[in-house]
């Protein structure tokens, strides 16, 4: 369990399902996770059990999927995962989705990208940790650039929304920048150029 003074993360139990289902469902979730990727959603309960499942046996060398928790009141309200740790080259791909409405914009998902990056750089000794979305998520990427993430490329009109083509934005963050940025306390500046 990794405990921050928002959430916590914790590994996924077999009572979380009905969340992560009714998340995968919902529309607006999707829309903000995925840019409404068909892939994401919507999932059956036999197919999400079957996914959840094998969320319960990931190997923590290669991939993990925390269940975020309100310490205010326990509650579940979203995922915070690594995936694709190549301990040779010292890097991963992370991802957060808060889940519950009603928590977005309090703080929650980056506080519990905080702690998930803290674990990698930290327990992990980790090089590298990255990320993508896609441009038209602009309170991710402002979560992305305040947690000190510096956007490295784009992927032209990739991402599909609706009838509209959006950017996929790349962001690295780099052990040196994390510690840095530990160092300096929260106010220090967020990487926001194009390398």
């Amino acid at each position: 369990m990794i405990k921050g003074e928002l959430v916590r993360l914790r590994a996924p139990m077999a009572e979380d399902l009905d969340s992560y289902l009714r998340w995968r469902n919902d529309p607006e979730v999707a829309h903000w996770a995925t840019g409404g990727d068909p892939h994401f959603g919507p999932i059956t309960r036999e197919t999400m059990e079957r996914f959840h499942d094998a969320r319960l046996r990931q190997d923590p060398r290669g991939e993990a999927t925390f269940t975020v928790e309100d310490l205010a009141d326990g509650r579940v309200i979203g995922t915070a995962d690594y995936r694709d740790l190549d301990p040779f080259a010292g890097r991963a791909t992370v991802g957060v989705v808060i889940g519950e409405h009603d928590r977005w914009g309090g703080g929650y998902g980056s506080e519990a990208l905080r702690l998930l990056l803290g674990h990698l750089f930290g327990a992990c000794r980790l090089r590298r940790v990255e990320l993508e979305t896609w441009s038209g998520n602009e309170r991710a990427v402002r979560a992305f650039r305040k947690a000190g993430f510096v956007e490295e490329g784009r992927r032209r009109a990739s991402v599909r929304v609706g009838e509209e083509w959006y950017d996929g934005v790349l962001f690295g963050l780099l052990r040196e920048e994390w510690t840095a940025r530990q160092t300096a306390g929260p106010s220090a500046p967020a990487g926001d150029t194009v390398r």
